[in-house]
């Protein structure tokens, strides 16, 4: 899998500054004044940072912003990038300006001068995460990866505050390498393989297959892959780093690859389709922090692993299925296909683990991208306190999510002439019609949060702290939600 960049924590020794190869990074407060470090390289430079700091560009620039100057005289490096940063930033400004330096490394060395600079973990964490580069399928030789050395007064306590975030910088890697990749590449065998690999952290990791999936009576999933010749399956994840208490449950959709099923998609944009298992990724890099950082919660990760395929044996629209639950479903339109994977992987959550509660994820619908954008992921839930607990994480860490209504009303769209239910609404609420949908197979005593993340999964443009394509979002917010709540 693509692994962050290594940043090394070091003592600071301005007499390597004027040696050093690569780009040297100094932080000057809004207020212009330089600390230490800044004022060696201003010394080296014949006052060329003075000179920057005391202009217009400096003034105009934002927390977090980064400028460079090039070929500086005295100075071994070819270049001196300065961040506008205070002393005691934000952690999103931290970020920022991590991820700023990510942009500007350009596969040089670099040494950052961080002096007694607040959150010095928070930039590192910045520049880990905007420092991806998915290459795994391009033949041109390996771009250059720079070292990195950040030089502040403390480095034995700065490097064990920067290890838990890490380990969720690697766990963001694992969610974006799985939603990048090509689905003739990340078939469900080789989804669940890489998920089976991750035994070696510590995690209990099962994989049911078809034939156990039928004897439970996973029926929906199944008829959602039974037109593939992709094998279905459900994998699930146990991290037991609690005491004795219930598990916390995290569902995901994994769907390899969505063609609509017989319910064809248009051609345009359907390459795009390889990221609807997206909520089993964003699943499996929550698990793979937590096993890393050695979380002190009981979590359990199921993700249901299917492939959405026209063909003979394909499910059509007018079948009537029967869940796991016993309900049975009338499938108006088999590309409405996610809630059919997540409703039996809900329900078998529940009968097994009795969790605390659940959270599922899911490229589900692109009304919610019409409806929020890609800003911000859809949080449905039938608990205020659950929801205001995940907004309130992914707020902190910088993740949009934004709680959307639900209500007795809509169900009215799901009903259906000959079975329980409808598998879709139509096109008016239709975000809120899946959502309604899924809340059938949660048990009322089960705090639940569904997160539709179809426009926050994956971006066409690069974001505050990704190149374009997969993002992760979803990794961060929800490690922070169990450390936040769960963990003892």
């Amino acid at each position: 899998m693509t692994t962050p960049a290594e940043i090394h924590f070091k003592s600071v020794d301005l007499d390597a500054v004027a040696r050093a190869p690569g780009k040297i990074v100094v932080f000057v407060d809004h207020d212009g004044k330089l600390d230490a470090g800044a004022r060696k390289v201003n010394t080296l430079t014949r006052k060329a940072l003075a000179r920057f700091v005391d202009s217009t560009g400096f003034e105009k620039m934002a927390a977090g912003d980064l400028s460079s100057i090039a070929y500086p005289t005295g100075l071994v490096a070819e270049a001196v990038c300065v961040i506008k940063l205070g002393r005691r930033p934000s952690s999103q400004d931290a970020r920022k300006a991590g991820a700023q330096l990510a942009k500007a490394q350009g596969g040089k060395d670099l040494l950052i001068l961080g002096g007694t600079i607040a959150r010095a973990d928070e930039i590192a964490l910045g520049l880990a995460l905007r420092g991806y580069d998915f290459d795994a399928h391009k033949t041109a030789a390996a771009k250059p990866k720079g070292k990195i050395a950040f030089m502040v007064s403390k480095p034995e306590e700065v490097a064990k505050s920067a290890a838990p975030m890490a380990a969720i910088a690697e766990g963001v890697f694992f969610t974006r390498d799985l939603t990048n990749e090509p689905a003739n590449v990340l078939t469900t065998d080789d989804f669940a393989a890489r998920l089976a690999a991750m035994q070696d952290l510590g995690l209990d990791v099962e994989i049911l297959e078809e034939e156990e999936l039928a004897k439970l009576g996973m029926r929906t999933l199944l008829s959602v892959g039974q037109g593939s010749a992709s094998p279905s399956k459900v994998v699930v994840m146990k991290w037991n780093g609690g005491g004795d208490e219930a598990p916390f449950a995290l569902v995901g959709k994994g769907v390899v690859f969505d063609t609509g099923g017989i319910s064809l998609k248009p051609a345009d944009g359907m390459e795009d389709m390889t990221m609807d298992m997206g909520g089993a990724g964003v699943v499996s890099g929550v698990m793979r922090a937590l096993a890393l950082r050695k979380a002190k919660a009981n979590v359990v990760g199921l993700v249901g692993l299917v492939e959405n395929m026209p063909s003979g044996t394909a499910t059509r629209p007018g079948d009537v299925i029967k869940s796991m639950k016993g309900d049975t479903i009338e499938v108006i339109n088999t590309d409405a296909e996610g809630r059919l994977v997540l409703a039996d992987v809900l329900w078998y959550a529940q009968e097994r683990f009795k969790p605390v509660g659940m959270i599922n994820l899911a490229t589900l619908t692109g009304a919610m991208i019409i409806a929020l954008g890609h800003e911000n992921a859809g949080v449905f839930s039938n608990s205020d306190a659950l929801s205001a607990a995940f907004v309130k994480a992914a707020k902190t860490e910088g993740e949009g999510a934004w709680r959307m209504p639900m209500g007795p009303a809509y169900d009215d769209l799901l009903k259906s002439r000959i079975a329980d239910m409808k598998n879709t609404g139509g096109r008016p609420a239709g975000s809120i019609t899946a959502a309604q949908f899924l809340q059938r197979f949660v048990k009322d005593d089960v705090p639940w949060a569904h997160l539709d993340i179809a426009g926050t999964a994956s971006a066409k443009k690069e974001t505050a702290l990704a190149p374009a394509g997969a993002t992760g979002w979803g990794v961060m917010a929800l490690n922070r939600f169990i450390a936040d709540n769960y963990e003892s």
